[in-house]
């Protein structure tokens, strides 16, 4: 599937990160607001958008327990933080009268509803941006993966990661100053070279079914909106 002028619905991919502090844990108020505002701009430019929210400014189950049976209570408590995040960007949203709703693969009733795909591909074609957190439901699998199945689930068009760098490089960035912007990849691409744009559990997901993927930067004002309204920014990856 190529990239096209515009997306009907799409999904996002936040990282925790996104609501850090400088030291990339916790809450900034100042970050939070920002990406309420890039939101709320990009939904301007696609009405049914679905977001699936990290925690790792919180805490990220496989770095806190790596290996052994902790690592799976670790992760229940990563799909805790995204939970909290998820809220976070619910009240932002809703002081900017962008209608949401959070939906959690993990249960907690009072404060989100079970993910259910019907009822939000209901809420996305009446206009309503969706928040998705709790990952899989299930240990030992990342919040990438988790936008993957909910993108196939929900018959998205694109899946977009929110990253801190323009796109994929041919090396890290932060390391290396005269690492390369790829501007296009393959599925293959990704998997034969192990590039760490993201599990690569999520790209053979996305390849399986077709499901093309953009990574750009959330850090530049306005590139939301760009990603959402389908403008060749970052990098595509697809077929």
């Amino acid at each position: 599937m190529r990239p096209r002028a515009s997306y009907r619905r799409a999904l996002l991919k936040l990282s925790g990160a996104a609501f850090a502090c400088r030291d990339g844990k916790g809450l900034d108020e100042g970050q939070v607001a920002y990406i309420a505002r890039e939101l709320a701009a990009g939904y301007r430019a696609c009405r049914e958008l679905a977001v699936v929210m990290g925690g790792g400014n919180i805490l990220r189950g496989a770095r806190f327990r790596p290996g052994g049976p902790d690592r799976i209570r670790a992760d229940y408590a990563g799909m805790i933080a995204t939970i909290v995040n998820a809220l976070v960007l619910e009240d932002a949203l809703s002081q900017a009268d962008i209608p949401c709703r959070v939906y959690s693969a993990l249960p907690v009733v009072p404060v989100a509803a079970p993910f259910d795909p019907e009822r939000c591909r209901a809420d996305l074609s009446g206009g309503r941006i969706v928040i998705l957190a709790g990952g899989t439901g299930n240990p030992l699998f990342t919040t990438d993966t988790a936008a993957a199945v909910r993108g196939v689930e929900l018959a998205v068009e694109i899946m977009l990661k929110a990253t801190r760098v323009d796109g994929v490089y041919d090396a890290d960035p932060e390391k290396h100053p005269g690492a390369q912007l790829l501007a296009r990849l393959t599925y293959c691409d990704v998997l034969n070279r192990a590039l760490g744009v993201m599990d690569l559990c999520a790209v053979s997901l996305c390849m399986e079914h077709r499901l093309p993927v953009r990574v750009f930067n959330y850090q530049v004002e306005g590139n939301m909106r760009r990603a959402l309204a389908g403008e060749p920014i970052g990098t595509f990856i697809g077929e």
